[in-house]
């Protein structure tokens, strides 16, 4: 009998390359995300291409509740439930104070909250798994740097990343394998939902992996029990080298690549909308 994954954030970019590369490996799944037309297609095309049982629902994680709607949604193949990944999030890119409080709010209640809650209302459920069970966290290279201009998602990372570090600790006498994946730059709908301009899409097209690159790596990583999956040797080095230099460098090195030029043209009142922004 095939055990089963639950992966977040599942419609697109990473989320779904992940949920192919588990599927490679026999996997049935359990998808969630906001795009719900993303994430039937993203389902139909993992059940034809690899013959898995895939189950999906549409859910905004920023709402109350989401965590138990989820947990009780996939309360019928919790006996087979070996993995779960904490994918979704995503990032606004702007001054802190042009954004409306309510999409910050909104942001950390994915990127963090959700997170939280998911992992508490799962761990259970993975601790009652006869074998080895895999709890993935996804984090990002900003946690370990400030970043102006993209903020809150840099802070929310490093609390994903620290969060997902003391549950491994505390866990490691269980069952259960807990891993955080911290990605650098990929070619995702990310720069879309953050709405950065134009001059960041060219930096970061310069180094973008392709989110089944990264995928292959996570699951590579998560099966070995790494605490840390850095995919990458350039995003290793970012990751890593802040800490070698003084953090106003480092500040204002990436304030200088993530400031939305564009901003320049706006009144401080108003905030930043150039792009679609149902993404995951």
């Amino acid at each position: 009998m095939n055990a089963y994954a639950l992966i977040t954030g599942a419609a697109k970019g990473i989320g779904r390359s992940l949920a192919a590369e588990l599927a490679k490996r026999n996997y049935h799944l359990l998808l969630a995300d906001l795009d719900g037309i993303g994430l039937a297609q993203t389902a139909y095309n993992i059940r034809e291409r690899y013959r898995v049982e895939v189950r999906h629902i549409e859910l905004d994680l920023a709402e109350e509740g989401a965590a138990a709607k989820l947990k009780q949604w996939s309360k019928p193949y919790h006996d087979q439930l070996q993995i779960v990944v904490n994918n979704a999030g995503y990032g606004l890119n702007g001054q802190f104070a042009h954004i409306p409080s309510r999409e910050h709010m909104d942001n950390i209640y994915v990127n963090v909250r959700a997170v939280v809650e998911i992992s508490h209302a799962f761990i259970p459920v993975l601790q009652q798994h006869p074998a080895q069970a895999y709890l993935l966290n996804v984090g990002s290279t900003t946690a370990y740097q400030t970043v102006p201009y993209l903020n809150v998602y840099a802070a929310s990372k490093a609390f994903v990343l620290s969060f997902t570090r003391g549950l491994r600790y505390e866990l490691r006498k269980s069952n259960i394998s807990v891993s955080c994946l911290s990605p650098g730059s990929t070619d995702t709908d990310f720069v879309n939902r953050a709405r950065m301009g134009e001059s960041v899409r060219k930096t970061a097209a310069r180094v973008n992996m392709s989110p089944d690159e990264v995928a292959r790596i996570a699951v590579r990583g998560l099966f070995r029990g790494n605490s840390e999956i850095i995919p990458g040797w350039i995003n290793k080095l970012n990751a890593w080298l802040p800490s070698f230099f003084p953090k106003s460098l480092v500040e204002r090195i990436a304030g200088n690549i993530y400031e939305p030029k564009e901003e320049a043209l706006l009144s401080p009142s108003r905030p930043l909308r150039l792009y679609p922004e149902r993404f995951l």
